[in-house]
């Protein structure tokens, strides 16, 4: 919600690599947002092949709380942390994710020995 509530409508693909979510999956999550009255999906004007996912004005009522409750995340988590190590903390998380997501794309990988 927050990707759609700051760019405005996309492509269910563009959401999918943005979140690196398989097309079902994405697709499911979109259904069940769209139950909710979260979001609306509609056919791309550019490509009728493609569908356009747009925040709805309910969805926007709910912006707030999310913004709120991530600021608070935030403070718990990082709070006491100097920009510097916020940002040294940072790049550390994001090597660890490309570690993940490269081990996760690799024949043998964790989820496949579960």
């Amino acid at each position: 919600m927050m990707y759609l509530w700051d760019c405005g409508p996309r492509r269910l693909t563009e959401l999918c690599g943005v979140l690196g979510a398989d097309s079902p999956t994405m697709t499911r999550t979109v259904q069940r947002l769209e139950r909710a009255g979260f979001v609306r999906r509609s056919p791309d004007p550019d490509d009728g092949r493609a569908v356009l996912v747009a925040p709805t004005a309910a969805s926007q009522a709910l912006r707030h709380e999310v913004e709120r409750m991530w600021r608070e995340l935030e403070e718990a988590t990082v709070g006491d942390l100097d920009e510097d190590q916020q940002a040294e903390t940072l790049k550390v998380l994001g090597l660890l994710e490309c570690n993940l997501v490269a081990r996760t794309h690799r024949p043998g990988r964790v989820s496949e020995r579960a």
